[in-house]
């Protein structure tokens, strides 16, 4: 009999996996929603619905294995790299869907939540005033116009699976809609910088690479307290707060 693994659990949602097949269960229907018709419209490897139940939403495995996680080494070579970099880019050059996605805040919400997230690591004790501070500085890059594209919204890399050197499918698509291309490279590249020329080459057009490290401190300054207030460690080796150490 198949054994039931909680692959992820928290306040807002769950997820949980018997054999080969994905439970997600969500307090939000509208995320649910979101993530069906985003893998009924995005034209790369998505996960196979196989019904709907709301709250729960079943979908089937993807062959392979993640791309890997945050924190933990990638054993995925170059080439599954670049490869996510082209599939990334196929979902980014097809038509917009009609709704806005987590990548797509207006420059002034996406500010006003920056400096309240800035203003509660330091007031808190939770980061170092310095190390907040220059990060901030760094993130400014980002808020800046951009034309929106077709994003995933949050493109880890634990939800980008491979086989060998092929991307067999992308998860996890509740935050999907209308966003900022370089959101999407960043957050798959968040904590391994070291396969972002990878991932560029394979996407095949000119990024701002200094965006994407603004992206890189952005994300994290805005993740911090949330990790935290649903049970994670954003301290842990090579996570949120690594990342935004390395821009000192």
């Amino acid at each position: 009999m198949d054994e039931v693994e909680v692959v992820v659990a928290h306040s807002e949602r769950a997820t949980l996996r018997v054999g080969d097949v994905f439970l997600k269960v969500d307090a939000d229907q509208t995320r649910i929603d979101v993530e069906v018709e985003a893998m009924a419209l995005a034209p790369v490897p998505t996960p196979k619905v196989l019904w709907r139940r709301p709250p729960v939403l079943a979908v089937a495995a993807v062959a392979g294995t993640a791309l890997g996680r945050l924190g933990e080494p990638s054993t995925a070579s170059p080439a599954a790299w670049a490869a996510a970099g082209a599939v990334i880019r196929k979902l980014h050059d097809a038509p917009l869907p009609p709704w806005p996605g987590r990548a797509g805040k207006g420059l002034d919400e996406l500010a006003a939540d920056l400096d309240g997230e800035c203003e509660w690591l330091v007031t808190n004790g939770v980061l170092p005033a310095d190390l907040v501070t220059r990060n901030r500085q760094v993130a400014q890059a980002a808020l800046r116009p951009w034309t929106p594209v077709f994003t995933h919204g949050d493109l880890q890399i634990a939800h980008v699976f491979v086989d060998g050197d092929e991307i067999t499918g992308i998860i996890d698509w509740s935050e999907a809609g209308r966003g900022d291309a370089l959101f999407d490279l960043a957050t798959l590249t968040l904590g391994h910088q070291e396969h972002l020329g990878d991932v560029v080459a394979g996407y095949g057009a000119d990024v701002d690479l200094d965006v994407i490290r603004a992206w890189w401190s952005l994300r994290s300054l805005l993740a911090v307290r949330w990790l935290v207030e649903h049970g994670f460690d954003p301290s842990a080796p090579g996570c949120e707060v690594d990342v935004l150490k390395a821009r000192l």
